[in-house]
């Protein structure tokens, strides 16, 4: 895989500190997925378990505040980046200290900014949606948490364009573990919200910590007017894209909870969290390592369509299996937890996000490709009609359906995603047939398989039986429509050679 994409020559692409040959482009983006594999296993185990533990502790209303907490200051942080982060990463010449020290001073400015603004809004915000003390608790700590989280930006772009993720490791999981195990803590405690609150705040603590250990990085502070404009035209679009995505998403919670009520949001957010966890574990570590990777080889058209087709292919090999399989076991596992028969309500809006997120690791990582190759006005384009139709469809439905209503529209509306391949193959000619066909003719023989065992689930080591009896079927049929030449590929693909 990767030797097919970022082989055949050397090309010199400039980089901060120094220049990135070719080749080690190449063994960075391999160690990159080796590393944030390794660390999404270990952090998605931990995450998988909180989740779990707090989903049993916290009934939906508690789930709700918090998530409406999170969208209101989520909202908020859009306005604390005007895309001057991405502009650093996406950049091809050499990064200078005034480019470092213009983000970073441009960052602090909005961010103090945005802490008074939601200061000032709390009361409106505690009245509107009847929050209490501990919401509102909340809600500042994610506030300084948001300032904490600046403060770290300049080495995690760094890191990430030098594509030295191996190094970003460490502050994630140990971010991951403290808001983790604080809040399943908390939360056992029948501290409800707060449990939250005390998370948010560790989290933040020991992830700046954490970062500058790795990244040794003295702020600086200062503005350079050419360093700032040149990072403008690239951030300015870059950060129109976001706001989009922030006003479709976060936005349009903060609207939504006033319709369905912060029980409703619970479920909603229940549903999503269970449906997002795959693409967290699989689409985030391969979209990180190819927006940089995607940049490096931006000149090279053949080579780029390629390395679309090779990461798309096996995102979906990983993503769409395990998509298929919470499907199946969802109703089962509702009963086999105990305290878990109160998410049953939220059982169809899973299926929808699940479909949803089928969607999402296909058409966030072609996005991340217009992204990465400079074609931010056709990202802007697909972010128009994903917030329009967010905004057209979801307070309708939500109106006449509830909650559900919210999950029919997230389906309609996923379904637009079809128009991201379209747009995407106009700049790079790649095969989606090729990506697709093997995950989805596998994926269908596992989804018969346990169609038919489906039922038979009534306790964990039935569980476990059928679980693995779905991934050897999986794997067997993958085995089937690309010979064993298939897996001796993989392996190779993934042996990092020094340049």
């Amino acid at each position: 895989m990767i030797d097919e994409i970022l082989s055949a020559g050397r090309q010199n692409s400039p980089d901060a500190p120094s220049t990135l040959e070719f080749q080690e482009v190449k063994r960075r983006s391999v160690s990159g997925v080796l590393a944030l594999i390794s660390r999404t296993f270990i952090v998605q185990i931990i995450s998988f378990i909180a989740t779990l533990a707090l989903t049993i502790f916290l009934d939906p209303n508690t789930y709700g505040i918090f998530y409406l907490v999170s969208s209101v200051v989520n909202f908020l942080a859009y306005f604390s980046d005007i895309g001057l982060a991405a502009a650093l990463i996406q950049k091809k010449e050499a990064i200078t200290k005034e480019d470092l020290s213009t983000t970073f001073t441009v960052q602090q400015v909005l961010v103090v900014t945005l802490l008074v603004i939601l200061f000032v809004l709390s009361p409106i915000i505690r009245t509107q949606y009847q929050i209490d003390q501990a919401g509102m608790y909340l809600l500042y700590a994610m506030g300084v948490s948001l300032f904490l989280s600046s403060l770290k930006t300049i080495p995690s772009i760094m890191l990430e364009r030098e594509i030295k993720f191996n190094k970003l490791i460490l502050p994630q999981v140990l971010e991951t573990l403290t808001f983790n195990s604080l809040a399943v803590y908390f939360a056992w405690q029948g501290f409800g919200v707060t449990a939250f609150t005390y998370a948010v705040l560790g989290r933040g603590v020991v992830g700046l910590v954490a970062m500058y250990l790795v990244y040794p990085w003295r702020p600086r502070f200062g503005i350079s007017r050419p360093s700032l404009s040149h990072l403008l035209r690239f951030g300015l679009p870059y950060q129109a894209n976001t706001f989009l995505a922030v006003l479709k998403d976060d936005g349009m919670t903060i609207i939504l909870t006033r319709i369905i009520g912060t029980t409703g949001l619970g479920y909603l957010g229940w549903a999503s969290r269970w449906a997002g966890l795959p693409l967290r574990i699989v689409m985030d570590n391969l979209t990180k390592v190819s927006f940089p990777t995607f940049a490096r080889l931006q000149h090279d058209k053949e080579k780029l369509a390629k390395a679309v087709e090779v990461s798309l292919k096996y995102m979906c090999l990983l993503a769409f299996p395990i998509l298929a399989g919470m499907g199946f076991v969802a109703p089962p596992m509702t009963h086999l937890i105990p305290h878990y028969a109160k998410w049953l309500p939220a059982i169809i809006p899973l299926y929808i996000y699940l479909y949803n997120s089928a969607w999402a690791s296909i058409s966030t990582s072609l996005t991340n490709l217009l992204n990465a190759t400079g074609h931010i006005k056709s990202t802007f384009k697909l972010m128009l009609m994903w917030t329009g139709l967010t905004w057209a469809i979801m307070p309708l439905l939500a109106i006449k359906f509830g909650y559900l209503g919210v999950a029919y529209a997230t389906g309609i509306i996923a379904t637009s995603s079809i128009v991201t391949i379209f747009m995407a193959k106009k700049h790079v000619d790649f095969s989606f047939l090729a990506i697709v066909k093997t995950p989805l003719a596998a994926t269908a023989f596992m989804s018969s398989f346990l169609f038919f065992t489906i039922r038979f689930i009534n306790s964990f080591p039935a569980l476990i039986m059928i679980v693995m009896s779905s991934a050897a079927i999986y794997s067997l049929a993958i085995y089937f429509f690309e010979g064993k030449s298939f897996f001796t590929d993989t392996l190779s693909y993934f042996k990092i050679k020094h340049a």
